[in-house]
């Protein structure tokens, strides 16, 4: 698409598409977004954009009286949200990835419509060499048994991106992405790790409390001490903010050889008589 007849005017109802744009350079068409795009992308809640209802509670009203020229959304949706974006009468691209191949495609579709194709092709082989350079470091090691959760009650397993990012940094993802399970399911795979990540949540998901109250703290990694929260944007929103999701996962799942990132937390109240050599 020549620039000149691309958007200039966006509204972003999720933080991945927020993120897109700022990584294309193109943040300032972001004339609308969500308030927790700001969580993503500090710039977008400088004062300056129309503070919007995400796609999940979008308002056509809203919509309209921010201007734009394109709403750009992402799962999760409702199907009366849809409708009142629907309403609002703005050209509108609805993205639902699954997998990193999906997030690829989303940031190159992104990045045609704005007419920035060759940015578009450079962020996703950034990604893709990050990803890349984490798999071959971690490539020989022995796999770790990985469990890894969006939600907690109940418990839905982290998306499929995840499991590839899981087993990118030498682990083995041990349920099917975005599954419904049992406490008592998830003692039976006696994961060796346990990821928390739930939407919403940043980084507050009460480890001492899931365990305690699952039952869990028979598993490998309770005992282990092996036990963490992930903040939730870097594991939940599908953008390049998945690069921060995967060092922290590099090192939950191999300390040995990744070095401890921001945004990760370690459980502190396992009892220390069922703690063996927990992670430094």
């Amino acid at each position: 698409m020549d620039s000149s007849h691309a958007p200039r005017r966006i509204a972003c109802l999720q933080p991945s598409a927020t993120v897109i744009l700022n990584e294309l350079g193109e943040l300032r068409r972001v004339v609308a977004c969500t308030k927790y795009c700001a969580d993503v992308v500090p710039k977008a809640g400088d004062g300056s954009r129309t503070i919007l209802a995400d796609s999940w509670t979008a308002d056509a009203t809203q919509i309209i009286g921010a201007k734009p020229e394109l709403v750009i959304a992402s799962v999760p949706y409702q199907e009366k949200s849809v409708g009142e974006i629907l309403k609002a009468g703005v050209p509108f691209l609805a993205f639902a990835p699954k997998d990193l191949a999906d997030i690829y495609m989303d940031i190159a579709m992104i990045a045609g419509v704005i007419g920035e194709i060759e940015r578009g092709e450079g962020v996703i082989a950034s990604m893709q060499k990050q990803i890349d350079e984490v798999r071959t470091k971690a490539a020989g090691i022995r796999r770790l048994k990985v469990f890894c959760e969006e939600w907690g009650k109940p418990i839905i397993t982290s998306q499929r991106w995840v499991a590839e990012l899981a087993e990118a940094a030498g682990g083995e993802f041990v349920s099917a992405p975005g599954a419904h399970l049992s406490h008592e399911e998830v003692v039976t795979l006696d994961p060796d790790v346990v990821i928390a990540a739930w939407c919403g949540a940043g980084d507050r998901v009460p480890l001492d409390k899931i365990i305690a109250g699952r039952g869990w703290q028979e598993t490998k990694a309770a005992r282990e001490g092996r036990i963490y929260c992930i903040n939730d944007e870097f594991l939940n929103t599908p953008a390049p903010t998945l690069l921060h999701g995967l060092e922290a996962l590099a090192w939950a799942i191999h300390p040995e050889i990744f070095p401890r990132v921001k945004g990760i937390r370690c459980i502190t109240d396992v009892p220390s008589s069922t703690v063996v050599n927990p992670p430094a």
